[in-house]
């Protein structure tokens, strides 16, 4: 059984932060396994017995090769998605995480091709739908990060 179309899949989403309104973003590879060319701000698969908190640092470290401090988690949200004719679900636990955003670099080159600073009103594009989502959802929270 796979996460997001066997079974409900648990996610961690860090938007990448320097406490001064600059986010790190990265644009998805073709080898991704979907949303390739889209600009997306990271996460990944909360693993068995690991607390979100442990699993989002992971992340940004695994990702973008600097420590974070977790700044905020946001409210959990579900997220449907049509992906390649099959409907998929995750349950997404965001988080605001604060590092120093000059020293991101992509650490995974097969996930991600580039790699970029930008204020909330300055978003690359086209955006991953979940980053889109969650701009819908927490915008006001990202202005005062």
């Amino acid at each position: 059984m796979q996460a997001g179309p066997d079974k409900i899949g648990i996610t961690v989403a860090f938007f990448c932060n320097d406490g001064n309104g600059n986010f790190v973003l990265h644009r998805r590879s073709d080898a991704c396994r979907d949303e390739q060319g889209k600009w997306d701000c990271g996460g990944g698969k909360l693993e068995f017995g690991e607390e979100p908190e442990t699993a989002v640092l992971r992340e940004v470290k695994e990702e973008y090769g600097v420590n974070g401090t977790i700044q905020e988690q946001l409210s959990a949200y579900s997220l449907f998605r049509e992906q390649g004719g099959v409907n998929t679900q995750w349950l997404v636990l965001p988080f605001l995480i604060k590092i120093e955003v000059k020293k991101a670099k992509i650490m995974e080159p097969e996930k991600a091709t580039d790699i970029g600073i930008f204020t909330i009103n300055n978003l690359p594009q086209p955006l991953h739908p979940g980053l889109q989502k969650l701009l819908l959802l927490y915008k006001d929270r990202y202005k005062r990060a």
